[in-house]
């Protein structure tokens, strides 16, 4: 198997459908969310909905340059998350993150392992396989938070 599908199929695992390193992934943690539970804050923790703003972000923003696009995000909006106040709008946000993971693994999928070991947009930030690997791990961290957070919900703490 080609490197880019292995590295597409590790990015599906955390962010779509995998079982294999926390025995869950973002989208099987975040079924049965309630809006009001992805909108409750616990002391200082980040939210549900703040975290899960966060990873769709950051696979936005990497994926806007995987299509040809330039690189727009920037750490310092990275949790400036809309207002979600009903169903519909943490459903939104939900559909946005599943369709940019399911786009950004088709295009990692697509890429040569030549073009893996390009540059990515500017070489002070290494090339797109650092920058792919960088987004699984970063989604990892945050999937991680999340199942903490979601426990202390329903745990009441």
């Amino acid at each position: 198997m080609k490197q880019s599908k292995q590295i597409a199929n590790r990015f599906r695992e955390v962010l779509l459908s995998g079982q294999w390193i926390a025995n869950t992934n973002c989208k099987e943690m975040l079924s049965g969310i309630s809006w009001q539970e992805a909108i409750r804050k616990i002391g200082s923790l980040n939210t549900i909905h703040g975290l899960t703003y966060h990873i769709d972000y950051y696979v936005a923003g990497v994926l806007n340059v995987l299509e040809g696009g330039t690189l727009d995000i920037r750490d310092k909006y990275s949790f400036d998350c809309p207002e979600i106040t009903c169903e519909s709008d943490w459903d939104n946000l939900l559909n946005s993150m599943w369709s940019n993971a399911e786009q950004f693994a088709n295009c990692v999928e697509k890429m040569s392992d030549e073009q893996l070991e390009k540059s990515f947009v500017d070489e002070k930030y290494g090339n797109y396989r650092r920058n792919i690997e960088a987004i699984i791990e970063h989604s990892y961290y945050h999937l991680g938070q999340i199942s903490l957070i979601k426990k202390m919900l329903r745990e009441g703490i």
